[in-house]
């Protein structure tokens, strides 16, 4: 009872440990929980784990999100999957995690120590200093925090473990804890502040909280600030309630100061979270030692107390419900503590100083258990005649169990207190100032505030929710005010009143809104109709809004149309149906054809705009055309016919026909009806009509095809149409012959210009049947003919036919004029037809010369031999200015040819063509070509002329002159046979006569690059040696010296003596390359330049001796370097330390350290090192002396050495010394800089294995726990190994290792030891129990079970499965398939080992869970063949799950269907085709007839007529019977009857005529009866049949038969119920009369939504005809055949 009677309960719904989360990452600083939605766990990050961000989601345990974050802290937002991260204690960062979006990103400008939501958007941030409230999320978002407040002084050395907000962050609290100092314990300290005052306060407290309560007789909540604080040292604990912000109105809340008892072993304790269960008003301090304190909000009374953890807490929180908090406490575990609802009064109740706070709390959080004590309270109250109480006290009980009826009619019977409000009345305001009304409350109180006129009440307390809205409260508001009877309408859900009033408002734009938010289908056709006589506008668009439903129309479009013409509203009817057949489907092809009829007969123009628009394609085309042709709309007409008789009757009405139109009209027919129509139109009328048929035949003219049209014009014989088409298209057309015919055709009409512009732009004619047409023509003007000729280059015929026709103006315009260019061409004819000189030389002085091609008039003239005749014009020309090359080039000729002082000419003049008058002067005068190709630089033409006539000394100044290296290149091709004769003259003639450097420089490289190097000598010395202006030229040595050491390298010697101008570098590394070192030495030597000298000795000659001389003749420390570096290359090692010591060079210390370590002259070494050390302090200096010290043992100096200052990298040289096996040497490096590791592995090798071990765990490295390890097993030394395994195995990545070395060695027992061992260890994973499973699999199979039991959730199940498949432990397997839920692999195990095993109750366990299927009937079969017994208990676990048809179709294959006649009886209740089969087929063999009719009449699923053939031939009776109820059943009444008949069961007979209802059967069975003399069966068919059989029927058979006393009672009731009926008739007759006359009344009444529908009223005659259409009924009467709408 204790137990049953404590007013918490307490839920685990999580372990973290379940979900793979390390014990370590439990943690206060690792995982956070902002609340009841979200717990957000960091672990990982060290011995090699990779980090990650565990999320799990307690709304839904299944969602666990894992993602690889690294952050120093995470919080999951309040409800929505966000998570905020921390880096670097400054940097925030929120991301979606549904939608993987980054939110917001900041930086904060100090470190952030703590951080967590206060609401759904607010993020709260405590720095050092000062606290902000980011709004990071919602519409109002920041970018950047917002200071709130700043952190007072004495919370500087706390750690802020929470913060706490009021919910319009007026108020907020800082908590922070901090050490309790001397006494002991744990401090906490409070900031509380105010931002309406912006004043904080320093309080002592571990946890705070703010709340809100309803105090009695308060009209507002009263907001509160609650904390505890325990003092360390005294351990007082206090609870603190405070009023914050208190309202006038409000009564006074008293402070609370209570104390907190403790209990004895919570010493250490101290309140860690304080969260108030708003539901209940409730107090909950929850404790670090994991205690919940329960207090009340408004007294502070404890309660409670409790501990719900034993593992430390150490994050609270409250739920989103306001019924409780949750912890998560050290082991993980997730407790979420609630009120126990059903047992929290009576245990308060228990305490009779808590009645009061009790009886306040089951009203607040309406609780069972105080129900007595209101009931006696009320009753109390009530007979003390303290009404008012007794109201308050029924509107205040729990769950409402006093708001009844019956207590309305109480207080609403007692009088009310003269000027007070009735105690009903105050009952209701007591009910509206908790909450919201009843239905019946709500109906009470709105009749007197209604009858008050205070409808506004009615109003203001809907809207604010405290009203039960019904039909009734709707009706009661109606009369007073629609608009909230409306609202009350929608909120009852009473939809059709809804419709009602929104009609009535005239919101017709809301009915549909309306209906389609409610699923509600009203009467719309009635609808419609009142709205369209109310308001026709909005009952156009409302029937459009019906018609136009995504989900179909909610109206026939017939209908709508009906209603509009039935009001006379035509323009109404056509914009609807425009606006619902916008979408031109082809089912609307008959209200196409409507609208536009009906817009057709009455206003033509809204039809042709119809039309205009394209909107429709589905109407009956042909109607529409001759209506369009009847109105008078001739292209509407057009575009709807399609015979061609219709076409052309009127296209012909060209005038009554927009011309753009018919134009585009006829891009719609085919070739031979455009054609037709058009010979028609010229037919009709061609004066009319040649206008529009020219300009269609000119834009169809590519389609109709201009040959034919063409013809068509031809044959009316209007040469003006054929001109006008032919002008339209000639520009565009690629018919000769088409061109040809306007050029006829314009010739005629005498438009020359046209046939001036055709000839000269087109480019599609015959030039020859042109020109033929246009002599022929004898045009007064030949411009034509001059076009024609000029552009297709018939110069001579035109020149011939015009100077044969004496037309020489003719001629002077074509030059002048039309083609100067052709110039040439004309005077060529000229003198071809003998013209005379002066003819010619007028024509060409009438000419423009700079239109004149003069090449092509020299070419012509010269070609006659006549060039000449050309002088004066060719001087005329020059002296006009004309400077063209061509002039300058024909006066060179003629000077040349005439001998006119031609040199003079030539050199002076710079116009002419070099080229061109060279090669004109070549077989002339070669001295005249050479010096026009010296002019214009034509420098291969000019080298030709010279080698052809040996003038090489003017080839050699040329050359020297023109200084081009491509030039001399080419005449100093080894190619050119003339090569010598010119080098000789360049040497003896151009080069001395010289005197640019610049151009003799180019001339020395020509011969460098000619590869001449004899001749390039002759040439330089007889510039250098003998005195001239190059002899001391540097540039010139440098290249004689070059040339020498390449071509002739005796000279080099005497040139380095004799020459001092020459640059020594560049000549001495010249002679390095071409292998000349003794030259090099000597150049180098000469200059003193003593470090290049000695490096041809070490690197060119080899000499490292002569190099050692070189260096004891001049001593410098430059010289003694590079020799010592040559020696230490050649591994002269002592010579080389030598040398450096000598230059006092310690620079090349790292290759002297490294060759001689090499070379072993360690001590050599220790010399130089030495040295070096007094100028240096480098690091492999230093370390390189200590390992000489360790290669020569000599220990005691390494010792002092590293115990003096240095710089010595000892690690590495212990290292080496460690690797080169000098290990006491290593022992000492190691030892100085307390490596333990690398130490550890040293006193391996040193066989001291203990001290090896105690380095290793200094070290506490795996890698030396590793090779510690695997030397102590090498030397059996187990018990320091198993220390070091220890120490590895809880490394995941070490452990597969660590079991091979054991196994390797055959230590298997050792092996298990240290698994053993390590299972206690903390640090234990998963690796280290599943290899022990693996091991015992091995080496101790008897054991395995009893480890699976015991640590199956801690192993690797699939690699445990692995094992013990391979150790042939079944059972074993079987256990972890079970463990893993892999419930199909178990059962398949089951079967396939069942001697070793299968047991029965756990393979029914298992199999019913498996995921595939045909496991199950793999069982079913495995039980047929092994346990047959046992089979109906199987298949009744797997009913269920199992196709039973598929089941007996496997049983009946093996004829086993006994065996399962009890699943068989289970199952029938599923009515399968196959069980039932089955089962009659089995109750048949076994002649169970009982047992078979029940199943025959309970199941119909089998076939009856192949069953009943079957039973029908039985030999029992009774089979026979359940024959003729199938064919019953069947409704095969005769075959049923005919087998009752048979075996005489006529009362079966009788049943199954009665059940047929057919008077035909039941007649044949009367006339058996009577047949074979059974009158008991005749008077039984009377009464059973009785509906069925004829009056006239029984009267025959009764006459026939003298049957009368059998058949009186039959005639007498059947008289006596005809008699009846009859009256009935005429009473319900009368009366329908009287109901149809009150009904007819009470529709006329009827406003809007009445019974009788408004279409059946006919239209209103008062209605006025609408627009345009001028009807009674909007269309106007026409003789068409059709009625009209």
């Amino acid at each position: 009872m204790a137990q049953q009677r404590i007013p918490l309960q307490v839920r685990q719904p999580v372990l973290l440990t379940n979900y793979n989360i390390l014990p370590s990452s439990i943690s206060w600083q690792n995982c956070t929980l902002e609340s009841d939605h979200y717990v957000c766990v960091r672990q990982g990050g060290s011995d090699g784990n990779p980090s990650e961000t565990v999320i799990l989601d307690l709304t839904n345990l299944n969602n666990v999100m894992r993602r690889p974050i690294r952050a120093d802290s995470s919080i999951m937002h309040l409800k929505e999957p966000i998570i905020a991260l921390k880096a670097q204690q400054r940097t925030l960062q929120l991301f979606n995690l549904s939608t993987k979006e980054r939110l917001q990103t900041y930086s904060h400008h100090e470190d952030i120590v703590f951080w967590r939501w206060i609401s759904d958007t607010v993020l709260a941030i405590v720095g050092v200093k000062s606290v902000y409230h980011w709004e990071a999320l919602g519409p109002q978002k920041q970018l950047t925090p917002v200071k709130f407040f700043d952190r007072q002084e004495h919370l500087d050395n706390s750690q802020i473990i929470n913060y706490a907000c009021t919910d319009d962050q007026s108020w907020a609290c800082l908590v922070g804890i901090s050490s309790g100092g001397a006494g002991g314990g744990i401090k906490g300290n409070l900031q509380l502040f105010s931002k309406a005052r912006n004043v904080s306060q320093p309080l002592e407290g571990h946890a705070a909280t703010f709340a809100s309560i309803r105090l009695d007789g308060a009209p507002a909540d009263t907001k509160l600030f609650c904390f505890a604080a325990r003092t360390p040292g005294t351990g007082e604990a206090k609870l603190n309630i405070i009023e914050i912000d208190h309202n006038s109105s409000n009564p006074t809340f008293t402070k609370r100061i209570l104390p907190v008892h403790w209990p004895a072993e919570g010493a250490n304790d101290f309140p860690l979270g304080i969260h108030v269960a708003s539901k209940y008003g409730l107090i909950m301090v929850l404790t670090k030692f994991g205690f919940i304190h329960l207090h009340d909000l408004e007294t502070g009374t404890a309660l409670f107390l409790n501990r719900i953890s034993e593992e430390t807490v150490f994050t609270t929180c409250a739920d989103s419900e306001g019924t409780g908090a949750i912890v998560i406490n050290k082991r993980g575990q997730i407790l979420h503590t609630t009120i126990k609802e059903d047992t929290i009064i009576p245990y308060i109740m228990d305490n009779p100083a808590c009645a009061e706070i009790a009886y306040k709390l089951a009203s607040r959080g309406g609780l069972p258990g105080a129900d007595q004590l209101y009931q006696q309270q009320f009753e109390s109250l009530m007979q003390q005649g303290n009404y008012a109480e007794a109201a308050k006290v029924a509107a205040n009980s729990p769950r409402g169990f006093l708001r009844t009826p019956q207590t309305m009619n109480r207080l609403r019977q007692l009088p009310a207190q003269q000027g007070q409000i009735t105690v009903l009345l105050q009952y209701f305001g007591q009910l509206l100032d908790k909450g919201k009304l009843n239905r019946e409350e709500t109906l009470e109180l709105a009749r007197p505030v209604f009858q008050q006129g205070r409808k506004h009440l009615i109003d203001k307390w809907q809207k604010e929710g405290k009203l039960d809205c019904s039909e009734e409260l709707g009706d009661l508001a109606k009369p007073h005010d629609l608009n909230l009877a409306l609202a009350i309408y929608k909120a009852a859900g009473v939809h059709q009143k809804t419709v009602a009033a929104l009609a009535e408002l005239g919101h017709f734009d809301h009915i549909l809104e309306f209906c389609q938010e409610t699923g509600y289908r009203p009467d719309f056709n009635v609808l419609l109709q009142h709205i369209v006589r109310v308001n026709p506008e909005k009952g156009a668009e409302f029937a459009s809004k019906l018609a136009k439903q995504e989900g179909g129309p909610l109206i026939a479009i017939d209908r709508v149309v009906d209603i509009f013409q039935s009001q006379g509203m035509i323009q109404q009817a056509t914009a609807f149906l425009l606006d619902v057949l916008s979408n031109n489907l082809p089912e609307e092809g008959h209200l196409q054809t409507k609208l536009l009829e009906m817009n057709l007969l009455n206003a033509p123009q809204v039809a042709d705009a119809i039309l205009g628009n394209d909107m429709f394609s589905h109407y009956d085309k042909a109607r529409i055309a001759q209506l369009c042709e009847n109105a008078g709309l001739l292209t509407r007409a057009l575009e709807h016919n399609d015979d061609p008789a219709a076409v052309k009757r009127i296209i012909v009405q060209t005038d009554k026909l927009p011309e753009e139109w018919l134009l585009n009209y006829f891009g719609q027919l085919t070739v031979d009806l455009s054609l037709d129509c058009l010979d028609a139109m010229l037919t009709t009328n061609i004066r009319q009509n040649l206008q529009p048929a020219i300009r269609i035949a000119q834009k169809y003219s590519d389609l109709l095809g201009p040959n034919r049209i063409i013809e068509l014009l031809e044959k009316h014989r209007t040469a003006e149409g054929l001109y006008f088409y032919l002008g339209a298209i000639v520009n565009v057309a690629e018919d000769k012959d088409v061109t040809f015919k306007y050029i006829e055709a314009a010739t005629r009409v005498g438009q020359l210009n046209e046939v001036e512009r055709v000839c000269r732009e087109s480019n599609f004619y015959n030039p020859e049947q042109v020109k033929n047409f246009l002599k022929e023509a004898n045009l007064q003007e030949q411009l034509p003919l001059i076009i024609v000729c000029d552009r297709f280059n018939f110069i001579h015929d035109l020149v011939l036919f015009l100077y044969k026709n004496q037309q020489f103006k003719s001629i002077e315009v074509y030059v002048q004029r039309v083609n100067p260019s052709r110039t040439p061409a004309v005077i060529g004819g000229l003198l071809d037809v003998d013209c005379d000189e002066s003819i010619i030389k007028s024509l060409l002085a009438s000419v423009t010369p700079s239109s004149i091609p003069i090449d092509d008039l020299v070419a012509e003239v010269e070609s006659r031999n006549r060039l000449k005749l050309l002088l004066p014009f060719l001087e005329q020309t020059l002296a006009a200015g004309n400077q063209e090359q061509a002039v300058y080039n024909a006066l060179a000729k003629i000077y040349i040819d005439s001998n006119n002082n031609p040199e003079g000419f030539l050199k002076d003049n710079d116009q002419y063509d070099s080229l061109v008058v060279g090669k004109y002067c070549e077989k002339r005068d070669p001295n005249l070509a050479y010096i026009a190709y010296r002019k214009g630089q034509n420098d291969l033409e000019l080298i030709n002329i010279t080698n052809e006539n040996s003038m090489f000394k003017a080839q050699a100044r040329y050359l020297l002159e023109r200084a081009d290296s491509e030039i001399w290149d080419y005449v100093l091709s080894p190619n050119n046979v003339h090569r010598r004769s010119l080098v000789d003259q360049v040497t003896s003639t151009a080069v001395p006569e010289s005197t640019d450097p610049d151009k003799v420089s180019v001339a020395v490289k020509a011969f460098i690059s000619g590869d001449m190097p004899a001749e390039l000598i002759d040439l330089l010395e007889k510039i250098i040696l003998e005195p001239s202006t190059f002899s001391d030229n540097p540039s010139l040595q440098n290249l004689l010296m070059l040339t020498a050491a390449k071509s002739d390298r005796g000279r080099l010697m005497n040139y380095i003596h004799t020459l001092d101008q020459y640059t020594p570098e560049d000549i001495a590394q010249q002679c390095i390359e071409v292998g000349m070192y003794e030259e090099a030495f000597e150049i180098y030597k000469k200059h003193n330049e003593h470090v290049p000298a000695v490096n041809v000795l070490i690197d060119h000659v080899v000499s490292i001796d002569r190099a050692q001389d070189y260096a004891d003749g001049v001593d410098t420390p430059e010289v003694w370097s590079r020799v010592a570096k040559a020696q230490l290359d050649g591994l002269r090692v002592t010579d080389s330390i030598e040398s450096y010591i000598r230059a006092a060079d310690p620079s090349n210390f790292m290759e002297v350290i490294e060759i001689g370590t090499h070379a072993g002259k360690d001590e050599d070494l220790i010399k130089f090192l030495r040295m070096a050390r007094k100028t240096l302090r480098e690091v492999p200096v230093d370390t390189a002396l200590a390992f000489c010290f360790a290669r020569t043992n000599q220990l005691p100096e390494l010792e002092d050495f590293l115990r003096a200052a240095n710089v010595a990298d000892v690690e590495a040289s212990g290292d080496k010394a460690y690797e080169e096996g000098y290990h006491e040497a290593a022992k000492i490096f190691f030892t100085s800089i307390s490596n333990w590791a690398k130490l550890a592995t040293t006193l391996v090798h040193l066989e001291d294995y203990q001290a090896a071990v105690e380095c290793a765990r200094k070290a506490n490295s795996v890698k030396v726990w590793r090779q510690v390890n695997e030397a102590c097993v090498a030397k059996k030394e187990f018990r320091l190994a198993q220390i070091c395994g220890l120490n590895l195995i809880v490394h995941a990545d070490e452990l597969a290792d660590l079991v091979k070395q054991y196994e390797r060695n055959g230590y298997f027992d050792e092996l298990i030891s240290v698994l053993e061992a390590g299972l206690g260890l903390e640090r234990a994973h998963m690796g280290m129990f599943t290899e022990l499973g693996i091991a015992l699999t091995k080496y101790h199979p008897e054991r395995v079970m009893e480890h699976l039991r015991l640590f199956w959730s801690r192993i690797n199940i699939p690699k445990m499965i692995r094992a013990t498949e391979q150790g042939h432990l079944w059972p074993e397997l079987i256990f972890l398939y079970i463990h893993y839920d892999e419930w199909d692999n178990a059962a398949l195990a089951m079967m396939e080992r069942a001697s070793d095993a299968w047991d029965h109750q756990s393979f029914k366990d298992t199999i019913i869970k498996v995921t595939n299927l045909e496991i199950y009937y793999r069982g079913l079969s495995f039980y047929l063949d092994e346990q047959p017994t046992l089979l109906t208990d199987l298949l009744q676990a797997l009913t269920p799950r199992i196709d039973v048809n598929r089941v007996v179709r496997m049983f009946v294959k093996s004829d086993n269907i006994p065996l399962i006649k009890p699943f068989l009886l289970n199952v029938q209740g599923q009515n399968k085709r196959d069980v039932n089969n089955a089962l009659n087929d089995l109750l048949i063999e076994e002649e169970d007839h009982k047992t078979l009719r029940d199943s025959v009449n309970n199941y119909d699923n089998y076939d009856p007529t192949e069953l009943a053939q079957r039973l029908e031939r039985h030999d029992l009776v009774f089979f026979r019977q359940i024959a003729a109820t199938i064919y019953r059943k069947n409704k095969r009444w005769e075959k049923s009857i005919a087998l009752s008949k048979q075996d005489k069961l006529f009362k079966d007979a009788i049943e199954t005529a009665a059940m047929s209802g057919k008077p035909d059967v039941v007649e044949d069975l009367v006339r058996y009866f009577v047949d074979i003399g059974s009158r008991e069966c005749f008077v039984g068919m009377l009464y059973a049949c009785y509906d069925l059989i004829r009056p006239d029927v029984v009267l025959e058979v009764s006459w026939r038969n003298g049957l009368h006393d059998f058949t009186m009672p039959y005639m007498i009731n059947f008289l006596r119920e005809q008699t009846t009926t009859i009256e009935t008739l005429k009473k319900d007759n009368e009366e329908r009369k009287a109901r149809e006359a009150s009904q007819q009344k009470k529709e006329d009444d009827t406003p809007i939504l009445g019974s009788r529908l408004m279409l059946t009223q006919g239209p209103i005659a008062s209605a006025p005809s609408p627009g345009p259409y001028g009807q009674s009924n909007g269309i106007a009467p026409q003789p068409t055949g059709f009625r009209a709408f």
